[in-house]
C-alpha cells in the first residue's frame, strides 16, 4: 500500500485515474507499492521477472538494450514523473523484445505489479490507450536513438546529447564522466574523449574531472 503524498502523486501523474470505476481505483491503489532503488541497481532485465507499470517519482532511469557481446545502447532515460511500460512487456502483446533498466541515481519509483495492470488494461479502454500511447511515445524515442546511431556523424551525436543534457538539467555544467557520455551515446570512452578535447579546441566547451562546462553553445549548436 502507498500513502497519501504517494496516491496524490499517483492521481496527478495517471491520465486515466478519473475514467476508472471505484473498484478498478481500490485495484489499483492496493496493488501500488514505493520501491527504493540504489544507484547501478537493475530493476528489469532479461533474468527477471516482468515487473510491471513503472512511475519515476525521484531519481532517474536508463532504459537500454544489451548485444550478446555486452555492449550496450541507451534507449531513453526516465525521470520524475515519466512511466515505462516495457517493463510491463508480458502483458503487452505488441511487444516483443526485452530491454534492461538500471537505476542511474538513487530513485524512487511507484510500481503497479503486472496482475493489476493486466487486469486493469484488460478491463479498462482508457487504460489500454494509455498504455498504447506511452508504448508509442517510448517507441518513437527508440526510433530516435537508433536513427542517431545508424545515421548521423559521431561528432553531431554528442553535440545533440550535451545540448539537450544541457536543455534538461538547465545548466551548462553537466555532470557526467567520460565513461557516463559513451553509456549513453553508444559509443566507446576513447572515442568521446576524443571528441569532447576537438570540442575543447574549438572553444565549445571545457573539461574538468568528472564534469565539462559548455561555453559556447551557439558554436554547440551549429554542430547539430
Amino acid at each position: 500500500m502507498i500513502n497519501n503524498e504517494d496516491l496524490a502523486y499517483l492521481k496527478e501523474q495517471l491520465g486515466f485515474w478519473d475514467k476508472l470505476s471505484q473498484k478498478e481505483k481500490q485495484l489499483l491503489v492496493s496493488n501500488v507499492y514505493s520501491i527504493n532503488y540504489k544507484k547501478g541497481e537493475n530493476l528489469h532485465g532479461r533474468d527477471k521477472d516482468c515487473v510491471g507499470h513503472i512511475l519515476v517519482k525521484s531519481g532517474e532511469l536508463r532504459v537500454y538494450i544489451l548485444s550478446e557481446e555486452g555492449r550496450d545502447i541507451t534507449l531513453y532515460r526516465l525521470t520524475p514523473g515519466e512511466t515505462c511500460v516495457l517493463s510491463a512487456s508480458c502483458v503487452m502483446n505488441y511487444i516483443s523484445f526485452d530491454v534492461l533498466i538500471d537505476a542511474e541515481q538513487d530513485t524512487e519509483v511507484l510500481l503497479l505489479n503486472i496482475g493489476a495492470f493486466g487486469m486493469l488494461k484488460e478491463g479498462n479502454i482508457h487504460v489500454e490507450n494509455y498504455a498504447y500511447k506511452v508504448a508509442a511515445d517510448r517507441f518513437s524515442d527508440i526510433m530516435w536513438a537508433m536513427e542517431q546511431i545508424l545515421f548521423a556523424s559521431f561528432d553531431k551525436r554528442l553535440a545533440v546529447f550535451l545540448y539537450d543534457e544541457s536543455a534538461r538539467n538547465k545548466s551548462n555544467k553537466i555532470n557526467l564522466t567520460h565513461e557516463q557520455i559513451a553509456k549513453y551515446v553508444g559509443s566507446a570512452r576513447e572515442v568521446v574523449s576524443r571528441t569532447l578535447k576537438n570540442f575543447e579546441s574549438q572553444g565549445i566547451l571545457k573539461l574538468s574531472r568528472g564534469n565539462l562546462n559548455i561555453i559556447n553553445k551557439e558554436k554547440l549548436r551549429e554542430l547539430i
